[in-house]
């Protein structure tokens, strides 16, 4: 059965907290009390049976009945589902970050070209001014002088 938006809602907001994400990693081990789920954490067991309730009402895990133990199991089916819909889209982010890639490269490109022609201006406008005071400093009068002493 395909996921609706509400479950995958659900699913990804139990996910986003890092204790219930520690919990299903210990779960993908194999079943666990709530007692044994609560040892490395250091809060209280309440605390943990709050965050076991969230995953279970996110169907992530499903608590059995065995006498007096009620393990705790990991139920996949829910994060098959959030993959599922993460690997829809991946193609559409991809393509998207392709698209970006590509613009960025061509305004890199542009802005090498744009350098390149203010620095062949800037060479020009220097050999230009130097042209122009070489003629300033020939056609001077003091410079003139000189030049007819000679």
């Amino acid at each position: 059965m395909a996921p609706t938006p509400d479950t995958l809602s659900i699913t990804f907001a139990a996910l986003a907290d890092p204790t219930r994400r520690a919990i299903l990693a210990r779960l993908a081990q194999g079943e666990a009390t709530v007692n044994e789920l609560a040892e490395p954490f250091a809060m209280s067991l309440q605390a943990v049976s709050k965050h076991v309730k969230v995953l279970e009402r996110a169907g992530l895990i499903v608590q059995g009945h065995n006498a007096q133990f009620r393990p705790c199991r990991l139920e996949a089916a829910p994060l098959d589902h959030a993959v599922e819909w993460i690997d829809r889209h991946r193609t559409v982010w991809e393509q998207r970050f392709d698209q970006l890639g590509a613009h960025l490269r061509t305004l890199q490109q542009q802005t090498q070209t744009d350098q390149q022609q203010t620095e062949q201006q800037q060479t020009e406008q220097q050999q230009t001014s130097q042209h122009q005071t070489d003629q300033q400093q020939t056609s001077h009068p003091t410079h003139r002088r000189q030049r007819d002493e000679r």
